[in-house]
């Protein structure tokens, strides 16, 4: 059985897609592509799809990931490819490699998001982020299917700054972009709970909802503020390519007489 790797994005109105909708679109497009896919035993058997903390609704993504079972070898490049024209332009698959390590979802600790706030001056932003980060806690409530919940959501924040400026294309309305930077915990914290946190603590309160980006998930190196790629070691982990006849035969020929 062969496992292969994919990176996806969540891209213009497929954002509002939810986790559900975008399996019954993946599993469409295996079928398309004929994908040789393993499946579950049982009654009702199903193709060995595992998704990897999957983007809330509502919000974009460049960085989402999955990996697929397979009863026959493929190769990555072209499986990525027939996968990418059997889905609608704003699925994409962005990258696969053939799983060669254990461990995605365990490489997967934190999460890179933009926030874009319109009508939002970048001063405000810029002082609603310095007294969130300067508290110690923010607490915030979240409806969940048991009900109301409150929870901290400044300690899973690695980093929130304001980027710079931003304005529409008629030059008139303001713009604030923040970057969030924030840790895979339990429970949850999402980014609109930050949001929530910043109306808290400074009253930001952007007059539109705000547009919601994932960059990048991975490991994320506190020291360099740097995040990871997650397939990074798969890719690392392969063998080495065979060396060609050609290259062969020149390291092999005998060297000729000196001149």
């Amino acid at each position: 059985m062969q496992r292969i790797r994919l990176r996806y994005t969540k891209r213009g109105r497929l954002r509002f897609t939810s986790h559900r909708d975008f399996q019954r679109a993946f599993e469409r497009a295996l079928r398309r592509a004929e994908v040789p896919m393993a499946y579950s035993a049982g009654f009702t058997p199903h193709p060995k799809v595992s998704y990897a903390n999957a983007a809330p609704t509502g919000t974009g993504s460049e960085a989402e990931y999955l990996e697929i079972a397979l009863t026959d070898h493929r190769d990555p490049d072209k499986l990525r490819e027939l996968l990418d024209e059997s889905l609608p332009a704003g699925l994409d698959i962005t990258d696969a490699v053939e799983a060669r390590t254990s461990g995605l979802a365990d490489r997967l600790t934190a999460s890179v998001w933009e926030l874009r706030l319109d009508g939002v001056e970048p001063e405000d932003a810029e002082r609603a982020v310095a007294a969130f980060l300067a508290a110690g806690t923010v607490e915030v409530q979240r409806k969940t299917k048991n009900g109301m919940r409150t929870f901290d959501a400044r300690g899973a924040v690695a980093d929130l700054r304001a980027a710079p400026s931003a304005s529409d294309r008629t030059g008139q309305e303001p713009c604030a972009i923040l970057r969030l930077v924030v840790r895979h915990v339990t429970p949850a914290v999402r980014p609109d709970d930050v949001l929530s946190g910043l109306r808290a603590v400074a009253d930001l309160a952007p007059p539109v909802p705000a547009a919601v980006t994932r960059l990048a998930q991975g490991l994320f190196d506190e020291e360099s503020g740097t995040m990871t790629d997650p397939l990074a070691p798969d890719r690392e982990a392969a063998p080495a390519a065979p060396p060609t006849a050609a290259g062969t035969a020149s390291a092999t020929a005998p060297e000729g007489p000196a001149a």
